[in-house]
C-alpha cells in the first residue's frame, strides 16, 4: 500500500496528474469509485476544514467514512497508538487518515498497516494535502506558478503548512521568501525578512500563517495584538496592488489579515477551502481506487 506521510511521497508528475484528477471534479466529473471501500479517521487535535474535507471528498465517492472518537477511544485507557492502528486495520479498511500533535505518528503508523496511512497533519511537520490544495489554489490563478514569488508569512517554524509549501512550491518553480519576527524562523537557505513592506512590491502571493501559541514553549508577544502590529496583512500594506492572498485557516481576523482583505476578491481563502474537497477526492482515487 501506498501513503501519503510527506509532498514528496508523491514524484512531480503524480501530482500533475492529481491537480487534473482536481480540476475534473471541480467540474462535477467524478462517479462513486470507491463504493465498498472504508475509510477511517483518526484525529487526535481539532479540524474543522481538513476533517469535513475529507469526509465530503469520500462520501462523493461513495467510500464509507467511520470516525474513531479519539476520546473515547482505548488510547484513553493506556493503549498504545501502534496497537490503536493494528486493531483497527484489522478490521480491514482501505484508508486511515490520521491528525495528530506529535510529528512523525503517521509514519510510525504506516509501518504497522496495511491500509494507506493519510497525514492530515502532524505536529510541526507536515501538511501535504493542505499543500497540495494550496498549489492547485495557485495553479487555478496563475496558470504556470513557475517563476512567480510568494511570501509565508508568520509563525514558520512552527508550521507544518509551511514545511509542506515550502518543499512543493520551490519543486514547481516557485520562489518563496520567509517573513516572520527571527523566533519564528526555521534554519533555512531561503531568502527571509523581518518586515513585509521590504518585499510587498516583488511577490505575486502571500500566504499569512496563523500564530500557534499552543506549539509555543513560553510567550514571544505581550498580546497577539502585538504581533498583529507587525505581521497582520493590512489593506494599507497591499495597497492596489495585485497580490494573491492565501491562509490555511483557521484565520485570526485582524491578526493574521483583516477583515477588509478576508472580503477582497484577492483572498483566496474560501477557495482553498473548497479546492481542498477536490485535491483529497484526487489524493483518496490515486491511493484507494484500485
Amino acid at each position: 500500500m501506498r501513503h501519503l506521510i510527506r509532498t514528496d511521497d508523491f514524484t512531480t508528475q503524480e501530482i500533475q496528474e492529481l491537480l487534473a484528477d482536481a480540476k475534473r471534479f471541480s467540474d462535477g466529473k467524478f462517479e462513486r469509485i470507491l463504493q465498498n471501500k472504508i475509510i477511517i479517521t483518526l484525529f487526535f487535535e481539532n479540524s474543522t476544514r481538513t476533517k469535513s474535507s475529507f469526509e465530503i471528498a469520500a462520501k462523493r465517492l461513495g467510500a464509507e467514512i467511520v470516525h474513531l472518537d479519539v476520546a473515547k477511544s482505548s488510547t484513553k485507557k493506556g493503549e498504545t497508538l501502534v496497537d490503536t492502528a493494528m486493531n483497527l486495520d484489522a478490521m480491514g479498511p482501505h484508508a486511515i487518515i490520521v491528525r495528530h500533535q506529535n510529528a512523525g505518528v503517521p509514519k510510525i503508523l504506516s509501518n504497522h498497516t496495511k491500509a494507506s496511512i493519510l497525514n492530515a497533519g502532524d505536529g510541526a511537520h507536515a501538511h501535504p494535502t493542505q499543500a497540495l490544495l494550496d498549489l492547485y489554489t495557485l495553479q487555478e490563478h496563475f496558470g504556470d506558478v513557475a517563476g512567480k514569488k510568494i511570501a509565508i508569512v508568520g509563525d514558520i517554524k512552527n508550521s507544518r503548512v509551511a514545511n509542506s509549501n515550502i518543499e512543493l512550491l520551490t519543486r514547481f518553480g516557485m520562489e518563496v521568501i520567509l517573513v516572520a519576527p527571527p523566533h519564528f524562523l526555521p534554519k533555512t537557505t531561503l531568502k527571509t525578512t523581518h518586515h513585509l513592506s521590504e518585499i510587498v512590491d516583488t511577490v505575486d502571493a502571500i500566504m499569512s500563517l496563523r500564530t500557534q501559541t499552543e506549539r509555543h514553549s513560553s510567550q514571544n508577544y505581550a498580546s497577539l495584538k502585538d504581533y498583529a502590529s507587525d505581521f497582520c496583512i493590512t489593506e494599507e500594506l497591499i495597497g492596489d496592488r495585485d497580490i494573491v492572498l492565501l491562509h490555511p485557516g483557521p484565520v485570526h481576523r485582524n491578526i493574521d489579515i483583516t477583515d477588509a482583505l478576508l472580503a477582497d476578491s484577492r483572498c483566496k481563502v474560501l477557495e482553498q477551502v473548497g479546492n481542498g474537497v477536490n485535491i483529497r477526492m484526487a489524493i483518496l482515487k490515486k491511493l484507494i481506487a484500485n
